[in-house]
Parts: structure tokens; C-alpha cells; sequence
């Protein structure tokens, strides 16, 4: 299977399995790796799995994200909207006040110019969790929620369905960064399963920090086995960036550029992190396709995922295109019936995954 097929079926296992279940694999018994109650004493049966694909920082993007939080965690959180809170509108949500006051003397300085915070302050008013009000020139403020500290855990997810040797050798420089700067709680590896007695995963050069997943498909259902368990990686801390590694050999004697990632920043990044996960989770891969083609068609509904009619298989995001050779608009005809299609099957198809990935939220 491609690695687009395969990150989706993560994805929907993600869904509706996390945490793994902690049996016979080879990690288990390690004393950083996951028990039965998470890192914030919550336990595994109260854990609600949030799950975007694609989703990282500037420098580095994951396969799958898995935010862990709980149902209540996330009624809280659901009053500041569907769309993300990015970094001004957090620095805004975070430090308003419960009472009246001037905006520059209820927030801490933020680093840059004020201007930009008013900004943040109009957007979060016209999203309805701040009130303004003027005090002639000045602008005070009031929150009308405490945004929550929602996110209890994020687990990174790489997936590398075909794990041969050069993938092995790029994936396991990337991992290493990952185990490095620490602002993911825990760093997975899902590759698909061999059947053989030991997975060839376990016997790559990977960070022994980083736990491994063998996908297996059975009678039709997608299953995911921890062969090996991570260790919880320590995100209140300072992190390691490494920024160039030499290549190694016996005539390099050239040393690694690196530099510490500050907790405060850490805290911030892994909240954003979430917060765009909350928004696009991983059916928004029908953002990035063309389901106004007439081809263009979902199907399974543990899901759904992407189906060519002309290319009778899955096509990928990168496929799917108004490049593609059987690229065909659907005729407007389709456009004007009725119930249930109103506006195309495109358009039915985009609100059944916005419906899918609501329902996920609340």
C-alpha cells in the first residue's frame, strides 16, 4: 500500500484504539514505558484521542499527531470555536482577564510590537471569547472563558509502511531530532507488519527512545501491535536542536551545531501543535484533492477514504489533481438536484468528512 493509504489507516486506528494496549511486546517492561495511567494520572480508559495528519512545526511535520486529552478537557475547550487559536490569538486567550482592565496592562509584554496584539484582541472579539470595550483611547478587555489546559499528552506518529534500508537510515535521523528536542511526550514509528517472527524494524538503528507499531491488515480490518514501547520523553525540560550533524567517518572530526529549546517556547509550541490538530484533524485530506471531479468518490466508513472510479484504486493527495489525465469537472447537471446531493457529490463529500471530523471534537 502507498503511504498516503497507509497514514489514513493510521490515522482512523489512532481513532478509535488509542492508547495501545500494553500486552506481550518486546518493550514491555521497560520502566519509562506507558502503564496503564498516562503521565497526568489520567487513565488509559478515560483518554480521548484527538488525531491530525500532517502537523508539526516550520522545521519538522509528523506523519499523525495524536493529542490525548478527556471528554471534559474538550467541552472546555470547545467554546473558542472549530478553528485554531494560532500563536497571537493563544498569547491572547491565555493571559486575558476575568475582570475589566487595559489590554497592555492585563497582558505580559508580548515580544513584539502592541500593535499586532490589538490585532489579536479585535479577532478574538469578533470570535466571541473577549470583550472590549473603550475607555476613551484605551482598549480594556475581559475574557468571557478560561482557555483550558486542555492537552494532557502528544504522541508523534512517523509512518513508513515500507521500511527498507535507505528508509530505515533518513527515518532514524529524524527520529533522533524528534527524541532530541522533546516536545512530543512520545515518539511512535508505524510500519506494516512482515508476519515474521522478529519485525525487520526492531532490527534497524533506530532510537531505543522510539516505539514501533506493526500495521497488520485481518479480514479486512486494519490492526496496529506495539512491538516495541517508547519511553516518555521529558517535555518540561529544555530540548536539544540539532541543526547539522556531520556525516561521520573516520576522517571527520567536524563537530554537531545545536541549540536548546527553552521549556516556555516548548509549552507554547506544543499547544499550538494541538490546536491545529483540533482544527483539521486527519480528514482534511479532501483539502488538498479535488472532489469536485466526477470520479472522485469515498468510500468504507471507517474512514471514508479516497476512491478513483477511473483509476479503479485509492489515488493519493498528490495524484488527485487538476493535473491528473482523467480529470473530469462534474457536470453542472449534478450540481442542481436536490436532497441528499445538494451542490454535488463533491460538496456531499466534503460536508460528511467536516461532519466526521466535528463529531470528533465535541
Amino acid at each position: 500500500m502507498k503511504e498516503f493509504g497507509f497514514e489514513l489507516r493510521v490515522c482512523a486506528w489512532a481513532e478509535r484504539h488509542w492508547p495501545p494496549d500494553v500486552g506481550d511486546g518486546v518493550g514491555e517492561g521497560n520502566d519509562d514505558g506507558r502503564e496503564a495511567t498516562g503521565a497526568d494520572g489520567v487513565d488509559d480508559a478515560e483518554v480521548t484521542a484527538l488525531v491530525g495528519r500532517q502537523v508539526g512545526t516550520r522545521r519538522r511535520r509528523w506523519d499523525t499527531v495524536v493529542v490525548e486529552t478527556t471528554q471534559t478537557k474538550l467541552d472546555e475547550r470547545g467554546p473558542f470555536g472549530a478553528e485554531r487559536l494560532d500563536s497571537d490569538l493563544l498569547f491572547v486567550a491565555r493571559h486575558a482577564p476575568a475582570s475589566w482592565a487595559y489590554y497592555r496592562d492585563a497582558l505580559p509584554d508580548p515580544g513584539y510590537p502592541w500593535r499586532y496584539v490589538r490585532e489579536s484582541i479585535h479577532e478574538a472579539a469578533d470570535r466571541g471569547f473577549l470583550e472590549t470595550r473603550r475607555d476613551g483611547n484605551r482598549i480594556e478587555i475581559r475574557r468571557r472563558y478560561r482557555y483550558p489546559e486542555w492537552v494532557d499528552r502528544i504522541v508523534a506518529v512517523e509512518n513508513k509502511p515500507d521500511l527498507d534500508a535507505s528508509a530505515a537510515r533518513a527515518l532514524a535521523a529524524q527520529l533522533e531530532h524528534d527524541v532530541a528536542l522533546g516536545l512530543a511526550d512520545e515518539v511512535w514509528l508505524a510500519t506494516e507488519s512482515t508476519g515474521a517472527e522478529v519485525e525487520p524494524a526492531l532490527l534497524e538503528a533506530m532510537p531505543v527512545e522510539v516505539g514501533i507499531l506493526a500495521v497488520s491488515r485481518e479480514e479486512g480490518t486494519w490492526r496496529a501491535e506495539p512491538v516495541w514501547y517508547p519511553r516518555s520523553l521529558s517535555v518540561d525540560d529544555p530540548g536539544t536542536r540539532i541543526l547539522e550533524r556531520p556525516p561521520g567517518g573516520d576522517f571527520d572530526a567536524s563537530a554537531a551545531r545545536f541549540e536548546y529549546a527553552d521549556p516556555d517556547w516548548k509549552h507554547g509550541k506544543r499547544l499550538e501543535i494541538a490546536e491545529r490538530a483540533y482544527e483539521r484533524g486527519w480528514r482534511s485530506y479532501v483539502e488538498t484533492m479535488r472532489p469536485d471531479c466526477r470520479h472522485f468518490q469515498v468510500r468504507d466508513p471507517r474512514g471514508p477514504y479516497p476512491w478513483c472510479a477511473a483509476k479503479g484504486r485509492e489515488q493519493t493527495a498528490a495524484e488527485c489533481s487538476a493535473r491528473c489525465a482523467a480529470f473530469e469537472p462534474e457536470p453542472p447537471a449534478w450540481r442542481t438536484r436536490g436532497w441528499p446531493i445538494e451542490g454535488g457529490p463533491g460538496k456531499a463529500a466534503r460536508r460528511l468528512l467536516e461532519a466526521k471530523r466535528t463529531r470528533r471534537r465535541s
